[in-house]
């Protein structure tokens, strides 16, 4: 009998992901996810690493960047691909707030136009239209310009009203813009 020449190996594998939400945020999605999610004593990550079901390490590496370390074996395997999965699917739900200057114009004037559109739908649905706004209420007319939001009307109430309504739907359909900076 022969006896063969066989060695086993043990694979160490890492991976570096981009990750620039909160490490703490994905501790806790990874607890949603996984019942085992332990913090691990690291010096060199400052304490900033923990273990998913003992066979994957998670550590904070920099404000940008995060680091998968685990033992290659099926399970293992398996486990890094659903924390690398997340981590992705994270990283695509954090809102991208920088746009382009002129996507931002061309984008202003689409959200504008489609602004007017529902004010004016909206306004046309409470009050009715006749060439500009003419709103009318128990007997009582206010007119009512769409471009300046001034509304005109013998009765104070009404005109009062009607201001607060249509100052309410721009806020609604033109809620405050982001700073560009």
């Amino acid at each position: 009998m022969s006896s063969s020449q066989l060695s086993t190996t043990n694979i160490s594998q890492r991976i570096t992901i981009a990750y620039t939400g909160a490490f703490g945020v994905l501790k806790h999605r990874l607890k949603q996810i996984f019942e085992s999610v332990e913090s691990l004593p690291d010096e060199e990550s400052e304490g900033r690493a923990f273990g998913v079901h003992e066979r994957l390490t998670v550590k904070y590496e920099s404000k940008k960047h995060i680091s998968l370390h685990w033992r290659s074996d099926p399970i293992s395997d398996m486990v890094s691909d659903s924390v690398v999965a997340l981590v992705l699917n994270i990283g695509r739900e954090i809102p991208k707030v920088a746009v382009e200057s002129e996507e931002a114009t061309k984008t202003e004037e689409e959200n504008n136009y489609k602004a007017e559109k529902v004010i004016h739908a909206l306004l046309v649905s409470l009050f009715g239209e006749n060439g500009k706004l003419v709103i009318s209420v128990d007997g009582n007319v206010a007119h009512l310009d769409k471009q300046s939001g001034n509304v005109e009307s013998e009765n104070e109430s009404l005109k009062e009203r009607v201001r607060v309504a249509f100052q309410r739907i721009q806020n609604v359909v033109k809620p405050i813009p982001l700073s560009m900076s």
